[in-house]
């Protein structure tokens, strides 16, 4: 293996491509993804902002963390809205609607960075509104009839009396 630390009188740029040279023969290059394939659009100018969006669209990266928080909060407002008409019951209604307002309250509380903070409350009566819309309560169906019983019969030693 080659020494690690560059000697003084070798030029940077010549020990660099003597360490690659190096790692080739070693074969440390091979097998890696892209191998024996051209750079795809090494001929465009990238700024960093746009080789970071490339980097999480190759790597499949969430970049949702990524915006201030007060975008993030109204995007997220906005996919709970959508989401909770599909919700099973009201009581998962209503955790995440007091989940989502506790998350803003403290979001409010917290020093601005970025945007400022313009996101209301989810209001959890017109949540609910929308839920029962979404799901209603079935019908009432009628009673059914009371079972009818036969007159009773009275027992033998009374079926015959006088009056």
């Amino acid at each position: 293996m080659a020494e690690r630390r560059r000697p003084q009188d070798v030029p940077v740029a010549d020990w660099v491509e003597q360490q690659i040279r190096d790692a080739q023969a070693r074969g440390a290059f091979s097998g890696l993804r892209g191998e024996g394939r051209p750079i795809p659009d090494l001929h465009r100018r990238r700024t960093s902002h746009q080789w970071v969006l490339d980097w999480a669209e190759r790597e499949g990266a969430d970049l949702s963390l990524a915006v201030p928080l007060s975008l993030a909060m109204r995007r997220e407002r906005a996919e709970l809205r959508a989401l909770l008409p599909s919700v099973r019951s009201e009581a998962e209604v209503r955790e995440l609607v007091a989940d989502f307002n506790g998350r803003l309250r403290d979001a409010y509380l917290r020093p601005a960075s970025g945007p400022p903070m313009a996101v209301g409350p989810l209001d959890l009566d017109v949540q609910l509104g929308r839920w029962r819309e979404a799901h209603p309560s079935p019908p009432e169906s009628p009673a059914p009839p009371a079972p009818t019983r036969p007159a009773a019969r009275r027992p033998w030693w009374r079926r015959h009396r006088t009056r």
